[in-house]
Formats: structure tokens, C-alpha cells, sequence
């Protein structure tokens, strides 16, 4: 494995050395020789890596395409030119994307010159994918990341359990609080028309649900593009927040008018849809920008 100075979480923490590799020029014959000779001091064999003199990466050739050309061609008849590849300091996450994306069982690493340091073979992106995950799933479900790869152990305490958990708890007990303190001061008005506090769970409900949608999409695309257009995002969210708001309020406001027969608690309500969702979509995307 690679020198554990580089930080963890990298492509350098993660990748390997003992892979096949040709040189430019080499005949299929003598790769498929090196193969032979040399299969147990690989850690994988699913690509063959071809190189120049000066170790810079110039293309790779799989093991099914080198075993089915002919002997005397050389490497570079075959090989694939346009190459994916990671340098040292990728983050694991970026590397299982690039791999899932295109479809290749390895990523090569390379540094600024492009030489060939090494590659992270397929077992390696499929236990970093499993464990990113798991670790993104634990954070939607507000767990802190530290439990997540030791979670299913039962070696982890009830009290680290209780520690890891109840942070994000006790803030939605708090946020619980503010917003009842909120809802108090409007008593006169949900005591004349009583209809409207039937209304608040569907407020709720549809707001958290596009909200959640919208956060969703944004951290996904912060992950796979990091310089992302704040703008042009933002602008984009803002249009498909609007059609949505209107939707919803404009079905929650013809509901409200026909169950109802009132007009004012139908406008009442499907504006406050149309608000609730809009603040819900720019609060959603703009959160993950700033943290």
C-alpha cells in the first residue's frame, strides 16, 4: 500500500504500487510474458498501464483486449489514450464517482507531471463507496459521522450511542420550542378561524419535503462538481421553487376553497404554501454553499 504520509481519506492513503505496467513499445508478446511471470507479485490484474522512459502515463490497455490482439502488435496499437485518472491528494469519494461514472474497475494516480505513482483497484472503491455511504446515510439520519463505521458493532456503548445521537435532538426539541412560541402569538387569529390550524401539518410536511429534495441535489452536486456556479445554481432553484409553490399552493388553495367555502382561508393558505416552499428551497440551497 501507499506511504501513509499522505492524509487520509486521499488517493495516496488508498492506492497501490504492485500492478502491471508496459512500456511504450512493447510487443504483446512480452506483456503477455510479464504477465505470466510476475502474476503473483500483483495486487490486481485488470488493466495493463502503459508508460514512457520517463514513467509519465500514455495510456492503458485491458487484459481481455491484450489476450485477444495479435502477438506482434505493440502496446500502443490498442491502448485507450483518454484516461481518468486522480492525483495524490483526490478525495476517496471523488475517486468512486470517476469510477462508477466511467465505468472502469481502477483509477490510476498520477502527479502535476502525470507520472505513474500508482492505482486504487476496484476492491478498495468498492469498500470507500460502502463506507461513504453508510457515513452519508448516518448524516441524514443526524447521527454524527464518528459513529457511523462502528455503528452496527456491539462493541459501541449505550452512552457513546446517547452522545453521538441526542446533539441534533435536543436542537429539534429547541426549534420545536421557538417555533410554538411563534405560533402562540397568532391564538386570536387560529381561534377565529379554526380552520387554519388544520393546514399546518401539510405546511410542514410539504415545505420539509421539497426542502429536503433541494438539499439533497445541492450537497450531490457540491460533491461532484466543487466549483460549482453559485448563480447560476441559485437562480435555477429559485425558477423550479417558484413552479413548485405554485403547484402545491394553488391545489392546497383549491382544496381549502372547496372543502371550506371560504376564499379568504383558500388564499390564506395557498399563499402561505407558496412562501413556505420558496423560503424552504432557498434555505436548503443556500445552507450548503455557506457551510
Amino acid at each position: 500500500m501507499a506511504d501513509k504520509k499522505y492524509p487520509s481519506g486521499t488517493a495516496g492513503s488508498i492506492m497501490i504500487t504492485a500492478f502491471p505496467r508496459a512500456k511504450i513499445g512493447d510487443t504483446i508478446s512480452k506483456i503477455e510474458n510479464m504477465l505470466t511471470e510476475k502474476a503473483k507479485d500483483f495486487e490486481t490484474i485488470d488493466y495493463v498501464y502503459v508508460v514512457d522512459e520517463n514513467e509519465v502515463l500514455g495510456g492503458v490497455a485491458s487484459i481481455r483486449e491484450i489476450h485477444s490482439s495479435a502477438k506482434e502488435a505493440n502496446i500502443e496499437d490498442l491502448m485507450t489514450r483518454k484516461l481518468v485518472s486522480v492525483h495524490l491528494l483526490t478525495h476517496q469519494e471523488r475517486i468512486v464517482y470517476l469510477a462508477l461514472s466511467h465505468g472502469i474497475k481502477a483509477v490510476p494516480v498520477v502527479d502535476k507531471q502525470n507520472h505513474l505513482l500508482g492505482i486504487v483497484p476496484y476492491d478498495v472503491i468498492l469498500r470507500v463507496f460502502n463506507e461513504e455511504v453508510s457515513e452519508d446515510i448516518f448524516k441524514f439520519g443526524g447521527i454524527f459521522h464518528k459513529v457511523g463505521k462502528e455503528y452496527g458493532a456491539t462493541t459501541v456503548s449505550t452512552l457513546t450511542m446517547i452522545k453521538r445521537r441526542t446533539p441534533w435532538l435536543v436542537i429539534g426539541v429547541l426549534g420545536g420550542i421557538v417555533t410554538a412560541s411563534i405560533i402562540s402569538n397568532f391564538e386570536l387569529v387560529l381561534s377565529t378561524l379554526l380552520a387554519l390550524a388544520a393546514f399546518a401539518p401539510v405546511l410542514a410536511y410539504l415545505s420539509d419535503a421539497v426542502g429536503t429534495q433541494s438539499e439533497t441535489l445541492v450537497v450531490r452536486s457540491l460533491a461532484v462538481d466543487p466549483k460549482l456556479a453559485v448563480k447560476a445554481y441559485f437562480l435555477r432553484e429559485f425558477g423550479v421553487a417558484c413552479a413548485l409553490a405554485s403547484i402545491c399552493g394553488g391545489l392546497l388553495s383549491i382544496a381549502a376553497l372547496v372543502g371550506w367555502q371560504d376564499p379568504v382561508l383558500g388564499l390564506i393558505v395557498g399563499f402561505s404554501m407558496f412562501l413556505s416552499i420558496v423560503a424552504a428551497v432557498l434555505i436548503s440551497t443556500g445552507f450548503p454553499f455557506i457551510l
